[in-house]
């Protein structure tokens, strides 16, 4: 049994090298950053310049994203003279995938060359300070499925990617959260920018009301998704990560309120902020070194 199971974490590697290889012989880009657009920021990927569309479905072994406000390609180009590719759009648990499944462009990123990743996503505000419009930079997370053993580096471990047992201290990098600080602070965003903790759940139902309230006694600033499981995996394979949440409803911890959590306020309040985020997150592409071990 064990070696059936070694077998396929072989054939997964095998799976994201094909991958990878298909899209090095598909375009000229040679991305040394990944960015991952969250629901309704997909805009991003249309700063690219001379930019180059594929579809999930033309990619071998590649998932498919079934999520509206998710476009399901990946775009190549240059953002701010920095070899970028974008992906518009995520795979989520809630869409029936693995969580291997959720991640494997993760590991196809990394053998493209791929040093650091820019993850964005959408969330539901947890700290009573934040309101709906609000950036939160990612300092820590609270992986709730993988309390379960839900994590993307269940199984046999293969050397190829990473070590077994990766450090999750460091998992969003504190240098480049610093470089966001900065940006925001040139920009004149501070007074929407924060720092705080985002919480994973499966979804696709948003939160209970006692689900909020038990996440926010926790120490969980924001509520999500998404973005956790990509971000074990790319720090499994040696990547730096930063990731940030757009604030786009406030969580309901009131059994009194009327608010009810929605995907179209999801995708609106997107829209309303994705040109900020999009000059924050170009600026800091501007700035990182073309090794990115250092920005």
């Amino acid at each position: 049994m064990f070696s059936a199971a070694k077998h396929a974490s072989s054939e997964s590697y095998e799976e994201c090298q094909i991958a990878a290889d298909w899209l090095l012989s598909s375009t000229d880009v040679r991305p040394t950053v990944g960015i991952v657009c969250g629901s309704g920021l997909g805009g991003l990927a249309e700063m690219l310049k001379d930019p180059q569309v594929f579809k999930y479905t033309e990619i071998p072994n590649f998932p498919r994203s079934t999520v509206h406000g998710h476009a399901g390609q990946l775009v190549f180009g240059t953002l701010k003279g920095k070899p970028c590719v974008c992906m518009q759009g995520r795979f989520h648990l809630y869409e029936g995938y693995p969580v291997q499944k959720v991640t494997m462009p993760m590991r196809v990123f990394k053998l493209m060359g791929i040093k650091t990743m820019l993850l964005t996503n959408a969330a539901g505000g947890l700290n009573h300070d934040y309101k709906v419009g609000d950036v939160m930079i990612i300092k820590d997370h609270i992986n709730m499925p993988g309390f379960a053993g839900t994590n993307p580096l269940v199984g046999p471990n293969d050397e190829r990617f990473g070590i077994r047992f990766p450090c999750m201290s460091d998992a969003y990098d504190r240098e480049l959260r610093q470089l966001a600080h900065d940006v925001a602070a040139e920009l004149g965003y501070c007074d929407f920018v924060k720092e705080g903790v985002y919480c994973v759940l499966g979804g696709p139902s948003f939160e209970t009301i006692a689900e909020c309230r038990m996440l926010h006694s926790l120490g969980a600033d924001a509520v999500g998704m998404s973005t956790v499981h990509e971000v074990i995996t790319a720090r499994h394979a040696g990547m730096r990560c930063f990731a940030l949440s757009l604030i786009s409803n406030r969580s309901v911890m009131d059994y009194d309120s009327q608010e009810k959590a929605n995907h179209e306020e999801v995708l609106e309040t997107g829209r309303l902020r994705a040109q900020q985020l999009e000059k924050m997150i170009s600026s800091m592409v501007a700035r990182l070194e073309p090794n990115s071990n250092s920005c």
